[in-house]
């Protein structure tokens, strides 16, 4: 009976010995991705686990950025938040200030000894991300702001279906053609703070904010109410008068009228693209966003949206070891490739870009480069991007000011002076907040 027991014990150890060798570590990754975009989410994550065995990413859906974020914050403060968290281009300023409650991933990659050249990610996006230390976040789901047209209308008001507007000259006289052609929306627009004001004075090189846009410093306050926004704000206010734009929301309400035929022109994310081709019934074509042919150093490059990969703090050296390689299994060109060619976002490194150019597909589906060549530029201190605190709450002060704008009840000049002014007493208390 002794020696029963004895083996019993002693197979009992090497069962746990083995087990324990073989144990696998598991790395939360909280998301916002809903639909076919969340589909292929979960693939990335069951790939990676089937190309190791010491390594398991599990992906779980945590609601909108903004619900995300709040759900991060109370999971950090209970002590269980996840490893991998998916926060928009807007929270970024705020997770950079959060000190001790993110790692900043060219740490985790220097740490767990993983090759991370980040020369080879294309610098409009790495930037957006970076301190002079380095990468804080990995870029995942970048887009940035483009131009659809609905050729079929164009061809409908005597247009060239296939030369869209360049400059925001030209659209003037197209949108009377269109106008008189019967299109009841010659142009509409989605996300109108992203798309009319930052993507806009990157694309012309003019700040946003002081401070080159906060990358320089906490004390950074809003230049939106520049001359030359003010202008491009008065002629989108006289567009709205003629007829020739429709204002349908402050995110993405639009797409659903372009998606039906109904409108022209739409400019917004690069990643509808594929809801674009899966639901418009008719030819469409996809171009570089317009531009004031007048204004010295346009077009410069647009900036980016979607969102990036943040590493929570406090956590396990093996749990880092697995982050790591997770973000180098991303990084790979292959398949960075395929997630820019099914999702419509940007490739976040050169080489998945050469390798996409390579196979055709950009002349197998036109357009689809558009966004790519609108990043893959030099960028300078006024269209790296925008680091601002309490950016999101911003925004949406914006699209109130705007909103007021397009019922008549504020001139531009004042609106966007006052939309200044509100936006400067949040980054005041950012920073604050952060000193």
């Amino acid at each position: 009976m002794k020696l029963h027991l004895k083996a019993f014990a002693a197979a009992a150890v090497m069962a746990t010995m083995t087990s324990s060798a073989y144990a696998v570590t598991e790395i939360s990754w909280w998301h916002s991705m809903t639909g076919a975009l969340s589909e292929r989410v979960n693939t990335m994550a069951d790939e990676f686990n089937k190309s190791q065995s010491d390594y398991k990413v599990v992906p779980v859906y945590k609601g909108t950025y903004d619900e995300s974020m709040a759900a991060a914050i109370a999971a950090y403060r209970a002590g269980n938040a996840p490893d991998i968290l998916q926060i928009f281009e807007v929270g970024t300023a705020t997770m950079v200030y959060s000190k001790g409650a993110i790692k900043p991933v060219y740490e985790v990659m220097q740490q767990a000894g993983e090759k991370f050249d980040q020369n080879a990610y294309v610098p409009a996006v790495s930037g957006y991300y970076s301190t002079a230390k380095g990468m804080m976040s990995f870029p995942f789901n970048s887009s940035t702001t483009i131009m659809f047209y609905n050729k079929d209308l164009f061809a409908k008001a005597g247009l060239d279906p296939n030369k869209p507007p360049v400059t925001w000259q030209e659209f003037v006289g197209m949108a009377a053609k269109m106008k008189a052609s019967g299109v009841t929306c010659p142009y509409t627009t989605t996300w109108q703070s992203w798309v009319h004001l930052e993507s806009f004075a990157a694309w012309h090189n003019t700040e946003t904010a002081s401070k080159s846009n906060g990358f320089g410093g906490l004390d950074a306050r809003l230049k939106i109410n520049g001359p030359l926004q003010v202008r491009h704000i008065e002629n989108m206010s006289n567009w709205a008068k003629q007829g020739y734009f429709i204002y349908a929301g402050r995110k993405d309400e639009a797409n659903a009228k372009f998606n039906a035929g109904e409108c022209a022109i739409i400019t917004g994310s690069s990643s509808a693209y594929a809801d674009i081709r899966k639901n418009a019934k008719f030819k469409f074509g996809v171009a570089p966003l317009p531009y004031y042919s007048d204004v010295a150093g346009a077009p410069q490059n647009t900036i980016i949206g979607g969102a990036s990969l943040w590493v929570m703090g406090g956590k396990k050296a093996d749990e880092y070891k697995g982050v790591a390689k997770f973000f180098t299994y991303l990084s790979k060109p292959e398949v960075q490739a395929k997630w820019h060619q099914e999702t419509g976002y940007l490739p976040v490194t050169k080489a998945a870009y050469e390798i996409t150019q390579k196979s055709g597909f950009y002349e197998r589906n036109p357009g689809t480069d558009v966004a790519v060549k609108q990043m893959i530029v030099k960028t300078t201190d006024k269209s790296r991007g925008i680091r601002l605190g309490n950016y999101a709450q911003i925004r949406t002060v914006i699209d109130e000011e705007l909103e007021n704008v397009w019922t008549g009840k504020k001139t531009p000049k004042d609106a966007l002076d006052s939309a200044a002014k509100r936006g400067d007493e949040l980054l005041a208390r950012f920073e604050k907040a952060n000193k």
